[in-house]
């Protein structure tokens, strides 16, 4: 079985707040919690996990760990419903791009998390040259993706998922060291300041970045922000490791 993504868990300060962000803004359906946890998602699948920690401090945007979590729609009409639901609501977003292989939506939860909506092209349109796959970023014609939004967003469907996580890191080259080697990821395309890696021909399901972080050292735990990236892949169920700034990966 190729790996994926299975969820991502944040650490936040307001659980209440965040859990009902993600609840009628992005459209993730509850799943359940403790009081101190609450886990989201969609077609009885978790896709993101919240823990409340009222003593944390603000997250540094400088310091290593998420640039943004990107959530995948199973296809362009789901991402033009959501963008309908997103202007409706006066949601504020922060970026909308075409990047070949997927169009993408971006913007920021209440406590500075970034976010990507986004939905893939057929992977038979994808330009590949050997394991590089080419990707772009173009201006994304919104008035032409909102004519698909044929009924209300009625959250997020069946079939969504945790499409790639996009990391802060402090070095590209020791990045790369653990993207490539401990998790045996495929790097498909580089930017200026980034490095992009996926498995098994996929455009990415990791890609790290040094745009607010360069020279970065380890994570400071007692922030908000990531908490965890949950990794399915039923090889190395229950173990778990961390990059070279803390960043934990755990295998379910």
């Amino acid at each position: 079985m190729t790996p994926a993504i299975d969820h991502v868990a944040l650490t936040v300060r307001d659980l209440p707040a965040m859990t009902a962000f993600y609840r009628d803004t992005l459209g993730l359906a509850p799943l359940g919690g403790d009081g101190e946890t609450a886990r989201l998602g969609a077609g009885g699948r978790t896709l993101l996990e919240l823990r409340g920690d009222t003593a944390a401090r603000p997250r540094d945007p400088r310091q290593a760990g998420l640039f943004h979590t990107a959530f995948l729609l199973p296809d362009r009409a789901d991402l033009a419903r959501w963008l309908r639901h997103a202007a409706e609501s006066r949601v504020r977003l922060t970026g909308a791009s075409d990047h070949g292989v997927s169009e993408a939506i971006y913007l920021d939860d209440p406590e500075g998390n970034g976010i990507e909506i986004y939905w893939d092209r057929p992977a038979s349109e994808w330009h590949r040259d050997g394991d590089r796959i080419q990707m772009v970023t173009l201006r994304l014609d919104l008035d032409g993706l909102l004519t698909l939004a044929d009924r209300p967003w009625s959250g997020a469907p069946d079939g969504s998922s945790v499409g790639h996580v996009h990391l802060q890191v402090g070095d590209l080259d020791r990045a790369e060291d653990f993207f490539a080697g401990d998790l045996a990821l495929t790097r498909t395309f580089d930017g200026p300041g980034g490095a992009w890696y996926g498995w098994n021909g996929y455009h990415h399901h990791l890609a790290g970045n040094v745009w607010n972080s360069r020279g970065a050292g380890p994570r400071d735990r007692g922030m908000t922000g990531l908490a965890e990236v949950a990794i399915k892949d039923p090889a190395r169920a229950g173990q778990a490791i961390a990059d070279p700034w803390g960043t934990r990966f755990r295998f379910v």
